[in-house]
């Protein structure tokens, strides 16, 4: 018995099911900041990152990927930026608006983790009418939320009066205009 168990000491999986190396890959996407020039609102970064950097904490929860927003623009003050970018790795600041995806897994799944975590960046990346997007809008409900200042709209009222303007809500009264 004590043969058996020394022997099993050290073994990297099961006996008897094959296993593929691990093995580490990075893929690069570049932001298409130069594509769409008229869209000069658009801010790439926080579309990624969200509120406080959950979006881009969850891209990673789903993919197991690690993502890295790189390059000019990566960095939110453009003055630190200006001073951070010769120093040493800090080079990337030199570059492009780019977006970097690290995965570490058996060389039979790794491909498809990254697969996935490309495609959830690319449908970010690309723009969106704001009327039409529901991404946006859903991450600034998230910040409402985390901000302790999200008001639910009441069922019971019409859709165009939003709970401040309640006539039961005194923050939404305003106070009478005097004479001056």
């Amino acid at each position: 018995m004590a043969s058996l168990q020394a022997a099993s000491i050290g073994w990297p999986a099961v006996p008897g099911i094959p296993t593929t190396p691990v093995v580490k890959r990075v893929i690069r996407l570049d932001v298409p900041v130069d594509k769409y020039p008229n869209v000069s609102e658009y801010n790439f970064v926080g579309r990624i990152l969200g509120p406080r950097g959950n979006s881009l904490k969850r891209v990673e929860a789903m993919t197991e990927c690690r993502v890295y927003i790189r390059g000019k623009g990566s960095v939110k003050d453009s003055l630190k930026e200006e001073k951070l970018k010769d120093k040493p790795g800090y080079e990337h600041l030199n570059e492009p608006l780019h977006v970097l995806v690290e995965a570490e897994f058996p060389e039979n799944i790794i491909n498809a983790r990254l697969d996935h975590a490309m495609t959830i960046l690319e449908s970010l990346l690309r723009p969106v009418d704001e009327s039409l997007d529901h991404y946006k809008k859903q991450q600034l409900r998230e910040l409402a939320m985390l901000n302790g200042t999200l008001r639910e709209e009441s069922p019971s009222m019409s859709p165009s009066m939003s709970p401040s303007m309640s006539p039961f809500n005194s923050a939404g009264m305003k106070r009478a205009k005097t004479g001056r």
